[in-house]
């Protein structure tokens, strides 16, 4: 369970990865050894799981984003399409879903051509899709790995 100075923290480092663990100290009101030893028992406990750069992605041509609904013809329980699915580099997001569609996948690529090609290069390889039906989003209001912790602190509080 994190507690409140956990959960600013977290926000803090959700935010600029890059933070020491002496600007935390200043922000939450620890010493640089708290910060640092309760950084590190959040990676111990997996809450932390691991630190990533964030890139523009129309500066590196993947500018397209396409949410696509997979429909297979494996058994409910079997993932062997999502795990095949997760191989794909394009693939950034794979959510096994309850509903008529089994699959909802987040790809980016450069354009619809390079849209098209993936479809018809490496999702018709795996024999056990059955269909595909593709959303292009035409602009990205808001997009983030970051997660609201705020009602984590507030049930501590009542």
């Amino acid at each position: 369970m994190i507690d409140n100075t956990d959960a600013k923290i977290l926000d803090m480092i959700q935010q600029d990865a890059h933070l020491s663990s002496a600007a935390l100290a200043e922000q939450v009101g620890l010493t640089k050894t708290a910060v640092f030893e309760r950084v590190r028992k959040m990676e111990q406990a997996g809450i932390i799981c691991g630190y990533h750069a964030r890139l523009e992605p129309k500066k590196v041509k993947r500018g397209l984003v396409a949410f696509i609904f997979v429909r297979t013809e494996e058994p409910f329980a079997s993932q062997a399409t999502g795990k095949a699915l997760t191989r794909i580099p394009e693939v950034l997001e794979v959510h096994n879903m309850a509903g008529e569609d089994c699959y909802l996948i987040k790809v980016r690529v450069e354009n619809t051509d390079a849209l098209g090609r993936l479809l018809k290069e490496k999702f018709s390889k795996i024999k056990a899709i059955r269909s595909t039906r593709t959303n292009i989003a035409l602009d990205t209001l808001k997009e983030t790995a970051s997660l609201p912790l705020d009602t984590l602190t507030e049930k501590e509080n009542e």
